[in-house]
């Protein structure tokens, strides 16, 4: 009996030991304690204070494509780079905690195309663009080329008028 117990003591011990573990390893892009009208309120000053775009990512931690997603546009160095020089990024939670609706309907409903989805907003914090984010895989990830791309496009450079006067 005794050690029956200490078998079952040191399972209990291991199953807390790597669900915690595996607990501590998924990121926790979305907090939906915070206050999303807020989050943007403070990505747009920030982008019109350094000449940027504000890029809204909307998801959840549940979502498996929003993690790949931020797992890749942090870790690849061409990624990573032009949304540093082009975009302040915020994390907007979308879950069933909190489904920041009202946040969405001024957006314009971007759920309608599902998780993650991405909406470019300017320095004044207006809506220029929603992108649906399955145009942006390949496979079972996404593609770098069209990541790449959608950034160069909407980026406050190629927004620039200046660039297509004759």
């Amino acid at each position: 009996m005794k050690n029956l117990f200490t078998s079952f003591f040191l399972y209990l011990i291991l199953v807390g030991f790597f669900c915690t573990a595996y607990a501590q390893e998924k990121p926790k892009l979305y907090s939906p304690e915070a206050d999303a009208k807020a989050q943007v309120k403070e990505a747009v000053a920030k982008a019109k204070a350094e000449g940027k775009q504000v890029f809204l990512q909307i998801g959840g931690n549940w979502c498996g494509w929003c993690l790949k997603f931020n797992k890749l546009s942090t870790t690849d160095a061409q990624i990573d780079s032009s949304f540093k020089a082009n975009y302040v990024v915020a994390h907007i939670n979308y879950s069933k905690e909190n489904m920041n609706l009202a946040l969405l309907e001024q957006l314009h409903y971007p759920q309608r195309f599902g998780f993650p989805v991405f909406v470019i907003l300017n320095d004044k914090g207006e809506r220029i663009h929603t992108q649906n984010s399955a145009y942006l895989e390949k496979g079972d990830g996404y593609d770098k080329a069209r990541i790449l791309e959608f950034l160069k496009n909407w980026s406050t450079s190629a927004l620039d008028p200046k660039h297509y006067q004759k």
